[in-house]
């Protein structure tokens, strides 16, 4: 059993950064995928950036050059740094996982990912 629980939403202006992060709690497969979704009222909950247990990352198109994702494996932590913030990615972010017992790609399939946080709102105004 996983608990994912996130932090770090809030309200900026447009251009501003927020830094989101996700603690995990119980026992983490060697072989894992994470990442940050979102969902904005009334749209499905999309993808927004992957990582790897190895560390390889795959970004939406959206955010690519904007938002950058890391972890701290010690504390078991994942982080988005979200820099120059549009008033499009306001929504909710959640955190997710899913093991990846083969090596395979990460994919963004939200279906495909069996743990989650509560979410947090973020507000990016014009």
């Amino acid at each position: 059993q996983v608990q994912l629980v996130e932090s770090g939403g809030g309200s900026v202006q447009a251009g501003g950064s927020l830094r989101l992060s996700c603690a995990a709690f119980g026992y983490i497969q060697s072989s894992y995928c994470m990442g940050w979704f979102r969902q904005a009222p009334g749209k499905e909950r999309d993808g927004v950036v992957l990582i790897a247990s190895d560390g390889s990352t795959s970004y939406a198109d959206s955010v690519k050059g904007r938002f950058t994702i890391s972890k701290d494996n010690a504390k078991l932590t994942l982080y988005l740094q979200m820099n120059s913030l549009k008033p499009e990615d306001t929504a909710m972010y959640y955190c997710a996982l899913r093991w990846r017992p083969y090596g395979g790609p990460c994919r963004s399939r939200a279906s495909e990912y069996a743990y989650w946080g509560q979410g947090t709102q973020v507000a990016v105004s014009s």
